[in-house]
């Protein structure tokens, strides 16, 4: 719409213009799609947005408000003026020669994401009332946290990053010896790849089967906690862990276990799904 208006002018515009921009507007829809009148709520926390998004789902049905929520990200990003901001703050990696081998985290030749879009979206029930329905769930949603590292407009550090895996823990009253899987918020560029492994090591040590999808996906951005949430949800239930792509060289720095070249197949009762956004979002 803004490349109408630069070209042909204010009355070429759609009159759905705002429906289409505002950031409510998928939670709006999707609320008037399924009659769901308990709250259409929006986050909004950069890539941490559609883990969030769970976490606000899993109070919601705690505090009783809500028996079925429905809860998850998306996002349509790729434009030439978003390409090009993140390209000048050195955020987007440099790699052309091998498109497919351009996102690659935790490895010594990464050079930054690989933009995507995609969208995920998870229903969350109380158990007794699953139970009535008498649908098979997938796994449990055990706990969550949401923290700030608040030091950065554009970073998230390693301490704070900790923390929100520290409460996470204990809110599902998980120890660290139980995490059998950890999917990697790892967008592959150094420093956030850095922190992150620095983290895990910190609360989760080294014993857990890690695994980055986005070397797969690329990052969706908002839409990347629902779905990093998925991917360690089906590793349990499947008993697979996802091989991450385009790791030739683990960077000697990470002292983790990370999935690559083949599958991790094996039996673990549970997982951690790390996100992390701009502004400092931990979740």
């Amino acid at each position: 719409q803004d490349d109408i208006f630069e070209r042909a002018g204010i009355r070429r515009l759609s009159p759905f213009t705002v429906p289409m921009l505002m950031p409510n507007g998928p939670a709006a829809w999707v609320s008037m799609d399924l009659g769901a009148k308990g709250g259409a709520r929006t986050v909004v926390s950069a890539c941490a947005s559609g883990a969030e998004a769970l976490a606000l789902g899993q109070d919601l049905i705690r505090s009783g408000r809500a028996d079925v929520v429905v809860a998850g990200g998306v996002e349509a990003c790729l434009h030439p003026f978003t390409i090009a901001a993140f390209a000048q703050m050195k955020a987007l990696s440099t790699q052309s020669v091998d498109p497919e081998a351009v996102s690659r985290p935790f490895d010594v030749r990464r050079s930054g994401f690989v933009m995507g879009e995609g969208a995920g979206m998870m229903v969350l029930e109380r158990p007794e009332f699953a139970r009535a329905r008498g649908v098979r769930a997938y796994g449990t949603l055990a706990g969550s946290a949401v923290g700030s590292s608040a030091n950065h407009i554009t970073a998230s550090d390693a301490e704070g990053q900790a923390f929100a895996m520290e409460l996470a823990l204990r809110d599902a009253g998980v120890a660290p010896a139980d995490i059998g899987v950890v999917h990697a918020h790892a967008t592959s560029t150094e420093s956030g790849d850095l922190a992150e492994a620095e983290a895990i090591g910190r609360v989760i040590g080294s014993h857990a089967a890690v695994t980055a999808t986005k070397s797969m996906t690329g990052h969706m951005m908002g839409a990347s906690g629902t779905v990093g949430a998925m991917a360690a949800l089906l590793a349990l239930r499947d008993g697979t862990v996802p091989a991450t792509r385009n790791l030739d060289e683990l960077d000697p720095r990470v002292d983790l276990d990370v999935v690559r070249g083949e599958r991790r197949t094996g039996q673990w009762t549970a997982a951690l799904a790390n996100s992390f956004g701009f502004g400092g979002h931990n979740v």
